[in-house]
């Protein structure tokens, strides 16, 4: 059987990536079929396979520059050549899943979640673009959507990371999901010895994941907080954040794993989609603080591995946070949790599943 694997972009090694890589690990010698790709930026297993990217790739400048090319993602997924494959396994947060396969090919689509720039991050999008531009924004976006819609109907077998995924798929293209989480590398991520009182975020600068919420929190509790990630907002956030706010940037696992054991708790002010740092925070022995109607939900049992709120406005989250504070929560009952999140616990949802649509393994 000659499988092919599809992923939207290879720029580094998020979430996406790592449910990619325990996919790819089934299937050692399958090409990875991509829009585009940025050399040094995905781990040694998944470089090892053949990589074969779209024409988008050459006006990139290596992979560094893709986003204002979405409108053409559409086209370029759909000529990516999966001619005389037998199995597609696409890993999707954007046009992954519109790939067209051989016919008589299965296709399984692991769906991160819909394209958030054509669906729920519609508003929050537009409101970046320039007034002069967002009419014809607009109109792409509606293009999009009916494309998403469309396509949906090439793959056989939609996997969601979450509930709220699923719920979506479901919700956007009238279609069921099962609903495997990602993998966590729980082996790595263990309690450490005592803990601050810092709050920790660990998040992509960007909108949608709400980090000026999280600063503002930390301001109302007049508590120091870390925030591990990069992103284009960052020096807008820096520029009016409080001095107990510390942006750390990119850091190793190691030294990740080091502020998920120190700090009191983690805060996750968004709607995740699922939220990996969660587990590797819970893995920690460290609670959780976050959104009822999140990914996150999936994760935290509200009053036993942190707290849960309904309400995302900043008022609502730091009293949630001054109660975990005041809390104990069990680091142990935190690690149990998140072993129900492991990477093992991934390879043998996953491998069930291959075996029941007739994968030979």
């Amino acid at each position: 059987m000659k499988v092919a694997l599809v992923h939207d972009w290879l720029t580094g090694m998020r979430g996406g990536e790592k449910v990619l890589a325990e996919v790819a690990s089934f299937f050692p010698t399958a090409p990875i079929f991509t829009l585009l790709y940025r050399k040094g930026s995905i781990s040694g297993e998944l470089a090892r396979h053949p990589i074969q990217v779209s024409w988008l790739q050459r006006w990139t400048l290596g992979g560094r520059f893709y986003r204002p090319l979405l409108p053409l993602m559409p086209r370029a997924v759909e000529e990516l050549n999966l001619s005389g494959f037998d199995l597609v396994i696409s890993s999707s947060h954007c046009v992954a899943k519109g790939v067209i396969p051989s016919p008589g090919a299965v296709h399984i689509c692991y769906c991160h979640t819909p394209m958030r720039y054509a669906w729920d991050q519609r508003d929050a999008y537009l409101r970046r673009v320039p007034w002069v531009l967002r009419g014809w924004v607009k109109r792409r976006l509606a293009y999009l959507r009916l494309w998403d819609v469309v396509s949906s109907a090439r793959v056989d077998h939609f996997v969601a990371n979450s509930q709220l995924v699923a719920r979506r798929i479901r919700h956007y293209f009238r279609r069921d999901a099962e609903v495997i989480p990602p993998p966590v590398d729980t082996e790595f991520f263990t309690p450490g010895n005592g803990k601050g009182k810092h709050l920790l975020m660990v998040a992509a600068l960007v909108p949608y994941k709400r980090v000026e919420v999280g600063i503002a929190v930390a301001k109302a509790l007049r508590r120091e907080l870390r925030i591990v990630g990069e992103g284009h907002l960052r020096r807008h956030l820096a520029r009016s954040c409080p001095e107990q706010v510390t942006f750390l940037g990119r850091v190793s696992d190691e030294r990740l794993r080091d502020e998920y054991r120190q700090a009191a708790l983690l805060l996750v002010p968004n709607v995740e989609d699922f939220g990996m740092a969660t587990v590797e925070a819970l893995a920690c022995g460290t609670p959780v603080v976050g959104l009822a109607g999140s990914g996150t939900a999936d994760i935290v049992v509200d009053g036993e591995h942190g707290l849960l709120v309904e309400d995302p406005s900043v008022e609502a989250l730091a009293q949630a946070c001054q109660q975990a504070l005041e809390r104990h929560f069990s680091p142990a009952a935190c690690r149990e949790r998140a072993e129900s999140f492991s990477r093992s616990r991934f390879r043998r949802r996953f491998r069930y599943l291959l075996e029941r649509v007739g994968v030979p393994l």
